[in-house]
């Protein structure tokens, strides 16, 4: 299967999520927040450096909650970031 390439806002959104978790997460380690998450450190890795641009829902729900984090004030962030930055 070949996927549909991104494009540039779907990427920048990707980042904006990235940052965001990873802020999220302060001093805890990846390590710790992955395994409650349920995800691979690798993933977790991967998306808040925003190489995986578009995660699945059911994984930011997850980090979301691990994180402590209500997913309708994450978009709203992300959302907002991406307003400053443009």
């Amino acid at each position: 299967m070949v996927r549909t390439p991104l494009t540039a806002e779907e990427r920048e959104r990707g980042y904006a999520l990235g940052r965001a978790l990873q802020h999220a997460r302060g001093r805890r380690s990846a390590a710790e927040v992955a395994m409650q998450a349920g995800i691979s450190l690798d993933t977790l890795r991967k998306i808040e450096r925003g190489a995986i641009a578009a995660p699945t829902f059911f994984t930011v729900a997850a980090l979301a909650r691990v994180l402590g984090l209500d997913l309708g004030a994450l978009a709203d962030r992300i959302t907002a970031e991406r307003r400053l930055a443009s």
